[in-house]
């Protein structure tokens, strides 16, 4: 645990479900919580979690000796340990989590059959067996919209609104909102479909909106993080990894055509978002750091991009048989502006001054997970591994930033407080 931590009461219990490498539930320790347990089936994104959360300097989680520290699924833990869960009922006071949302995505092929849409009904069934005090669900904005432009099936109602229907037969107060992560000090434009619940007899005594109250903070939020109001831009996250006037090393692989990095030195000027990610760091090395072994025509297409691009903006389709791809989503940064948002893809995403991707732990400084926080397994996959694992591009293009989780943590914490003193 972290010397911040270490100091801070850590008060309110909550589990973490579809807990991906630890994002919320980093956000959520930062703001005071005492996580149980989590759930995550993927076995490298349970590594980084269990790395940085459960056996690390920020751990905070109290774990139950009957549930082993290993990746696991909703599915099976609703199976093999149904007495366990009921034993918990009353006893936390917060649910957690994001169900995973491909097939919700106006990103890629939404698809209403889409088996890992159900997982929405996992997360009710936890619900209904511990009964926590509050929810807090986390999604993409397509959780919100209906199916009816798809092929495959046409809906009337979006898919959050059958969620919210089981959650207020559940005896809850249900309040929804898109919410943009930039807001609160994450230097990219992520919006994201936040629901808060609220036990309707709790709700009854709070009388007040929780979102109005979330925005209401944000300046507080900020200088108590040390952030300026103005948004965070690509260059204040990531300007001290670029690779110009620095040396690179041999990071894996043979010493002519392995994987470089670079030799990171601290700068000695800061900006804001940048001591707020070294925190804690001193002069060491954050982990991560590995850069992409671009072909020569790759690069020369990088460079063509960063030409002909609008920085911010994804290229046209006339841009895109200029360059020669087919890909849709490919943008390079903004420099002064707060990132698009990251996908798990690491090809759709150019540096704004270097011809190459970036790298995991660039992607990790968008995503607000500071230098401390180490992510492990494989960098990528390819194939029809893909579609089983979660290499480190994935595990950050997935995850939740900790800020904003940090920003939901104590908005409902403070819930939480003022009901603990009635």
């Amino acid at each position: 645990m972290s010397e911040t931590e270490s100091t801070r009461k850590l008060t309110g219990t909550y589990i973490d479900l579809f807990s991906g490498c630890g994002g919320l539930s980093l956000g959520l320790g930062h703001a005071g919580w005492q996580g149980l347990f989590a759930v995550e089936k993927d076995p490298m994104a349970f590594s980084t979690f269990r790395h940085n959360l459960i056996d690390g300097k920020n751990s905070h989680f109290a774990w139950p000796q009957w549930l082993p520290k290993e990746a696991n699924c909703i599915q099976e833990l609703l199976e093999s340990y149904r007495d366990e869960l009921k034993s918990l009922r009353g006893k936390v006071d917060l649910i957690a989590g994001g169900p995973p949302c491909q097939g919700f995505s106006m990103a890629g092929r939404r698809n209403a059959k889409d088996p890992r849409n159900k997982l929405s009904e996992e997360y009710i069934k936890m619900v209904d067996i511990i009964s926590p005090k509050y929810l807090l669900l986390e999604n993409v904005r397509g959780f919100n919209t209906t199916f009816s432009n798809s092929k495959c099936e046409s809906s009337k109602v979006p898919y959050s609104l059958v969620v919210r229907e089981k959650l207020e037969s559940l005896g809850y107060a249900v309040y929804q909102k898109y919410v943009c992560s930039s807001d609160f000090g994450v230097p990219q434009t992520r919006i994201r479909f936040i629901m808060i619940g609220v036990k309707k007899e709790l709700d009854e005594c709070s009388g007040f909106d929780p979102f109005k109250k979330l925005f209401d903070s944000r300046t507080s939020f900020l200088r108590q993080k040390g952030l300026p109001l103005r948004n965070m831009t690509a260059e204040d996250a990531i300007a001290d990894l670029t690779t110009n006037n620095k040396e690179l090393i041999a990071h894996s692989g043979s010493e002519v055509t392995g994987f470089k990095m670079i030799d990171y030195r601290v700068p000695k000027k800061k900006s804001a978002y940048l001591k707020l990610m070294r925190k804690g760091m001193r002069i060491k090395a954050p982990n991560s750091l590995r850069l992409a072994r671009h072909k020569k025509q790759t690069v020369e297409k990088f460079r063509l991009i960063q030409e002909i691009c609008t920085p911010g903006v994804a290229l046209n389709e006339k841009l895109r048989e200029r360059v020669g791809t087919k890909k849709h989503a490919i943008t390079v940064l903004h420099r002064e502006r707060p990132s698009r948002t990251l996908t798990t893809l690491p090809d759709d995403l150019l540096h704004y001054d270097e011809p190459r991707i970036l790298t995991v732990r660039e992607m990790a400084r968008i995503q607000s997970f500071p230098d401390s926080f180490e992510v492990l397994g494989k960098y990528t996959t390819g194939g029809q591994a893909r579609k089983s694992e979660c290499p480190r591009y994935t595990q950050i293009g997935n995850a939740v930033p900790p800020l904003l989780g940090e920003a939901l943590g104590q908005l409902i914490k403070g819930m939480l407080d003022n009901d603990n003193y009635k």
